[in-house]
């Protein structure tokens, strides 16, 4: 039996399109996805992602856990700042990719992808060291994505405190009166906050924020649109760009990789990994035809790898895709064919992201 959020009565009554999701039941979309993707990008979107897993880890040993857990470091962190980073086996491969939110200096927030939740609360429980417990308090919490270029102008005066950074959160913030974790993070590559709450508060929270947005042109949005988004802002998805089968380098987030700290579960493993022999690029569709996943990429008469994720995107106005290709194509500007239904389509390597705000 597929799980409800707080929202599921508040997505019904809009007339959302409701679909089974990572075990749950979410709207697909509301008024469309290409006029709820747009919304995000010229205004505000509203998003029900109730869904996602958090985990809280909880000692003197806290940090340390976190660290050895996560390929990124959380060394030096203040209270209320996030960081993203990937999750891995011994052998490399991504359990999950997460953010982490320092609490205090004995608490760290770990929030995961919703259809991960159970795996991953079992393999940090299981690898748990030191002073440290983990409670999975994702049935206790509700969140809210509010996206788009005028998400302040939202959100500012309802709430007394709005993080100013990226990546950063108010830890005991409160919107119209509702207490809330407030972070200034998001998916679909825009400025915006997420929003923790108890989920006995969130169809209250969801009210007051569609009605401040009234004038500014905020919609409710689906996770149609929130796909479409994401890929369009090259951000990778589980089970697509990232998975057992595909480590951090590979995909393209070197970056969150941290060598030079302490042991860490996957280390050995990604330190042997380098030089890659195929890596995440960026395609835009040059022929007619939209590339979907495990559609095969090709150079020339051979096959160089598989399209992760492809759509066509509202915003550029074309087909665009990710890939993991043969690392010797990974260069802007390569020219690839992507099998289309049997049909070979032209396509061309770019750069990432596709769409970059201004």
């Amino acid at each position: 039996m597929e799980k409800k959020t707080p929202l599921y009565d508040r997505h019904v009554t809009a007339l959302g399109k409701i679909v089974p999701f990572a075990g749950w039941l979410l709207p697909v979309q509301y008024s469309g996805v290409i006029a709820e993707h747009m919304a995000v990008r010229q205004a505000c979107g509203l998003f029900d992602v109730s869904h996602m897993g958090e985990l809280v880890l909880r000692g003197a040993d806290a940090l340390a856990n976190v660290n050895r857990l996560m390929t990124n470091d959380f060394t030096g962190m203040y209270a209320g700042q996030a960081r993203y980073s990937p999750m891995c086996y011994e052998n490399g491969g991504v359990v999950d990719d997460l953010i982490v939110y320092k609490c205090t200096d004995t608490a760290y927030l770990i929030v995961v992808n919703a259809a991960n939740k159970d795996k991953d609360a079992a393999w940090v429980a299981a690898h748990l060291t030191g002073a440290c417990t983990m409670e999975d308090r994702s049935d206790s919490i509700a969140q809210l994505a509010l996206q788009g270029p005028r998400a302040q102008a939202i959100l500012r005066p309802l709430a007394g405190e709005l993080p100013g950074k990226n990546y950063s959160a108010v830890l005991q913030g409160a919107v119209d009166g509702i207490p809330c974790l407030i972070s200034r993070t998001g998916y679909t590559g825009e400025d915006g906050f997420e929003l923790y709450c108890a989920p006995g508060d969130a169809p209250l929270l969801w009210d007051k924020l569609l009605s401040a947005g009234a004038d500014y042109g905020l919609i409710p949005c689906g996770l149609g649109a929130r796909d479409t988004l994401r890929l369009e802002a090259a951000m990778p998805l589980y089970g697509h760009e990232l998975s057992p089968e595909i480590n951090p380098y590979e995909a393209g987030l070197g970056i969150f990789v941290k060598l030079d700290k302490p042991d860490f579960i996957g280390k050995a493993a990604l330190q042997a990994a380098r030089p890659v022999s195929r890596r995440r690029v960026g395609l835009r569709m040059t022929g007619r035809g939209i590339a979907r996943e495990q559609c095969p990429v090709y150079g020339g008469d051979r096959q160089i790898g598989l399209v992760t994720s492809g759509t066509h995107c509202p915003y550029l106005g074309h087909a665009v895709a990710m890939a993991l290709v043969d690392a010797a194509f990974q260069e802007p500007g390569t020219k690839v064919q992507v099998d289309v239904r049997g049909r070979r389509v032209e396509a061309e390597v770019v750069k990432t992201p596709f769409y970059q705000r201004a």
